[in-house]
């Protein structure tokens, strides 16, 4: 049964993978929280349990803090948080253990090399695996999306022109295969990046999806758009180009890739690569909107810096310096 209609989706089945949701980063939190709701009820509303990664993050037990305000404020009463930062820790039963009863796992944002590095092959990232082919439903913003696919972008710089060395691929947790997933797309300027990545791999499908929106795949591998951007897809099944051939960071030939750049409520089929008939627009029960509308100032605090993580390489170190910075003014007014 296709995705349009929220009732159809109410808990995860334990007969069929689960729901894999794609949030391109900065995912709307204080009014509307149309994405973070849709997670929710794909977990089991009042009944989910949801477990929180927060690997990919460098600010601490905060992004962890901020997604359980979000999640507690929308009715969910068991809500827990993991944050390995060894493969030894990702590897203890212990930890992977928290994942038995998970009707959701969310994976925030970050540093996606750092996410994979730490999960990939381990018992955690098995046990991620093993979730969704039991119902679970699986979300990842920004640095956790990108990590939901079988190849992932590791890193790279932004630019409209695809260039040779402008990004490098590795291995994601493999919940989603035949596709490699960008975001913070239009925000950032990926689609040079991406279209590089599909020139090299065009066996792959190329997805970039905007800050504020979400590619919501189906177990039948039917995608659903959600928020205010667009999903862009890349389909390099017609493609030339002279990537085999171009040196150093020159511009490549792409040629014959088909585009497609859908808003909320279209639909592609992802195995098929074909264009579906839209839905229609879904309504959003906000009943807990004057809850979070209320939100204090730590709250907002945390919502501005995760939605920042990310956006260079230099993020971590300007998080770590101003750390430091707040430790030696603490301790001379001491």
């Amino acid at each position: 049964m296709l995705p349009g209609n929220m009732a159809d989706t109410t808990r995860p089945s334990g007969g069929r993978s689960g729901y894999l949701l794609i949030i391109g980063g900065a995912e709307e939190k204080l009014r509307q929280r149309q994405i973070l709701t849709r997670f929710v009820h794909l977990a089991g509303g009042p009944s989910a349990k949801i477990v929180i990664i927060a690997t990919a993050s460098s600010l601490g037990d905060e992004a962890t803090e901020l997604y359980t305000t979000l999640f507690a404020a929308m009715g969910v009463p068991d809500i827990r948080g993991l944050r390995p930062l060894t493969r030894e820790e990702a590897n203890d039963p212990a930890t992977a253990a928290v994942l038995a009863d998970a009707t959701g796992i969310f994976m925030t944002g970050g540093n996606q090399l750092r996410l994979s590095s730490v999960m990939g092959g381990t018992a955690l990232g098995r046990a991620v695996i093993e979730r969704h082919k039991r119902g679970a439903v699986v979300a990842g913003t920004s640095a956790g999306a990108s990590a939901i696919s079988t190849h992932m972008v590791a890193f790279g710089t932004g630019g409209a022109t695809p260039k040779q060395r402008m990004t490098q691929m590795s291995a994601g947790l493999g919940l989603l295969s035949g596709v490699i997933i960008d975001q913070h797309f239009e925000q950032r300027n990926r689609i040079g990046r991406l279209l590089a990545l599909v020139a090299q791999s065009p066996a792959l499908l190329g997805m970039g999806v905007d800050e504020n929106t979400a590619a919501l795949v189906s177990p039948s591998g039917v995608m659903e758009v959600i928020g205010s951007g667009s999903v862009m897809l890349l389909d390099p099944a017609r493609l030339q180009t002279d990537a085999y051939e171009v040196k150093r960071h020159k511009p490549i030939m792409v040629s014959g890739v088909l585009l497609h750049s859908l808003p909320s409520g279209y639909r592609f089929d992802l195995r098929r690569r074909r264009l579906l008939a839209p839905l229609r627009a879904v309504s959003v029960t906000d009943r807990e909107q004057a809850q979070l509308e209320a939100a204090g100032v730590h709250t907002r605090r945390l919502i501005r810096r995760v939605a920042a993580e990310g956006a260079d390489d230099l993020a971590p170190e300007r998080a770590r310096r101003r750390a430091l910075r707040a430790t030696r003014d603490e301790e001379a007014s001491e």
